[in-house]
């Protein structure tokens, strides 16, 4: 049996792991530092076995030493932005926490692909490439993959029609400056500009963009986790099962798109050995400007991360 291990048992991590197991792939390690938290999530998914036909183990714990020969790990453990959080409050947070599980991943499990959830997703994703020395292929985002479905899901709802039906392709960072590609969007192999006007495609574009900040307007106090952890879910059991899908993926690029050294949103095949080959596609003129802004968005990110942060550094 295949294992992966998640790593935060908060509501993205836990969500993550109940989708896992639904899809009965892998065993499941779930690690947090609050001593407890896992252990308790795990026993209450447990339960339910009989009822959902689970046919794994899933296990909590506060030591990382349980993730040991995983084939994927999930790295979710990090905390949200908070009113009066400024970003580098809280990328500076998040990196610490992210650097200590780094190097447990890279201690126990050197072969493992991992994927990283925590936020700001891009940046991290840098950290955890950096502490792990992983090779480049090894280390992938979740950006696209959650900002296709809510493209998709939207575009559903205005259309009134199956959402397994529509197709989409969202790239660049998971964040404002997300692209969402019409021209590469389709409805049952309808192309969606023959099927909607330019303004409808630009407020469900906008609404793509505005997806978890209209959430955590309704949460106050938290951000999504169903859609994050069945997105997560899927490109897990891609890696698991070797299924080669072509999906939006946060990789770190070397010239693709005519970028250098950052991880960012483009398509991708996601497979057992993680990114197995990023596609080149040609974007319109307008697209590519988008994109490139997005790049800027994450390279700013990038330049406050190298502001205090050295790889291999001391972990607060």
């Amino acid at each position: 049996m295949k294992k992966v291990s998640v790593i935060g048992a908060g509501n993205v991590g836990a969500t993550t792991v109940y989708y896992i197991a639904e899809k009965n792939i892998a065993d499941i390690v779930m690690v947090d530092v609050a001593e407890g938290l896992a252990q308790k999530k795990a026993l209450d998914f447990l339960h339910s076995a009989t009822l959902r036909s689970y046919n794994i183990s899933i296990t909590g714990t506060s030591d990382y030493r349980e993730i040991r020969d995983s084939d994927v790990v999930v790295v979710t453990a990090g905390v949200p932005r908070k009113p009066g959080m400024d970003r580098m409050d809280l990328l500076k947070i998040n990196v610490a926490i992210v650097t200590g599980a780094s190097r447990y991943i890279a201690e126990y499990c050197p072969d493992a692909v991992v994927i990283v959830v925590t936020n700001p997703l891009d940046v991290i994703a840098m950290v955890v490439l950096r502490e792990t020395g992983f090779a480049i292929k090894k280390v992938v985002g979740m950006a696209g993959a959650l900002d296709s479905t809510r493209f998709r899901y939207f575009i559903a709802e205005k259309l009134g029609v199956w959402p397994g039906d529509v197709m989409a392709m969202v790239l660049g960072g998971h964040g404002d400056e997300m692209v969402p590609l019409k021209n590469y969007t389709s409805v049952g192999g309808i192309p969606l500009p023959q099927l909607l006007d330019d303004d409808s495609i630009e407020g469900m574009i906008r609404r793509t963009r505005d997806g978890g900040g209209e959430i955590v307007k309704y949460l106050k106090t938290g951000s999504a986790f169903y859609a994050p952890g069945a997105s997560v879910a899927k490109m897990v059991e891609s890696v698991i099962k070797d299924e080669k899908r072509l999906m939006a993926a946060s990789a770190y690029l070397r010239g693709e798109y005519g970028y250098h050294n950052i991880f960012l949103g483009v398509p991708a095949l996601l497979g057992k050995n993680g990114i197995e080959k990023i596609i080149n596609i040609e974007l319109a003129p307008e697209e590519k400007k988008a994109l490139d802004a997005s790049a800027e968005a994450v390279r700013e990110g990038i330049r406050m991360l190298e502001s205090f942060y050295v790889p291999g550094g001391e972990s607060q």
